[in-house]
């Protein structure tokens, strides 16, 4: 029982009446000192996930859009002729059936091979598999170092979603190759199909792996993959031009 002119306060946990210089709750029976700093650690503690949420939203915003400060009204132009020019090649590869082989008879096609063949020779020291898969992996890792490139490097994100839409059209280029696993009906660098000689990369890797009815299945994943990573160089590009455009507004 409280006294006349004795300060009281409450307990933290029941709200029970106490007196200042009681060490432990009456009624409940916590010990002031001790649950105090847990109650903040809990609180600090509660807010850490949503903190590191925010700080690494924030660094992907910064790496990915904020990086990007050019006022330059030429270069702005420049990127807008390239962002319609992804678009619209992009489209053409998204609305084609895989089937058709579109992308493989391409211009790029041409482009990716020198990195495809490059990377068989890369891939040799790790073995007969890996020097198979090495075509493949070559043509996707070289647009994938671009956009790391620039990303890091160079402090160029638009830039980097080129890379990306670069990345996707590698992706889409090797589908028909895969779809074509069992067919072997594709002409490949020799003038011959794989029926003519001992197949090709993709018939071999599905082999080896037992995976050799899944063709049609893989071959449209890593279309899929494609179209959507596609996509998303659209809208990024397309993102970054709209606060270059503000920019230069301002």
């Amino acid at each position: 029982m409280l006294t006349t002119g004795e300060p009281a306060t409450s307990c933290p946990k029941c709200h029970a009446q106490r007196l200042d210089e009681a060490e432990e709750c009456g009624k409940c029976g916590i010990i002031f000192v001790k649950y105090r700093p847990a109650a903040i650690t809990a609180r600090h503690t509660s807010h850490q996930p949503s903190r590191r949420k925010s700080e690494w939203l924030m660094t992907t915003k910064r790496w990915l859009f904020e990086s990007d400060t050019t006022t330059n009204s030429m270069t702005f132009y420049g990127r807008a002729a390239v962002l319609a020019a992804m678009v619209w090649w992009g489209w053409k590869f998204i609305v084609t059936p895989l089937e058709t082989n579109y992308t493989g008879e391409s211009f790029l096609h041409l482009i990716n091979l020198p990195f495809h063949e490059a990377g068989h020779v890369m891939f040799i020291p790790f073995g007969r598999f890996m020097t198979i898969l090495g075509g493949s992996l070559g043509q996707i890792l070289m647009p994938v170092i671009c956009l790391g490139t620039f990303l890091v490097k160079t402090r160029d994100p638009f830039g980097a979603s080129v890379s990306l839409w670069w990345t996707a059209e590698s992706l889409m280029d090797i589908a028909p190759y895969i779809n074509d696993a069992r067919a072997l009906d594709l002409m490949l660098i020799g003038g011959v199909t794989g029926k003519e000689t001992d197949g090709h990369d993709w018939n071999n890797i599905l082999t080896m792996l037992n995976l050799l009815e899944w063709d049609h299945r893989l071959a449209h994943l890593t279309y899929n993959l494609g179209i959507l990573l596609m996509l998303g160089a659209f809208l990024w590009g397309g993102a970054l031009l709209l606060r270059h455009y503000r920019r230069l507004s301002t």
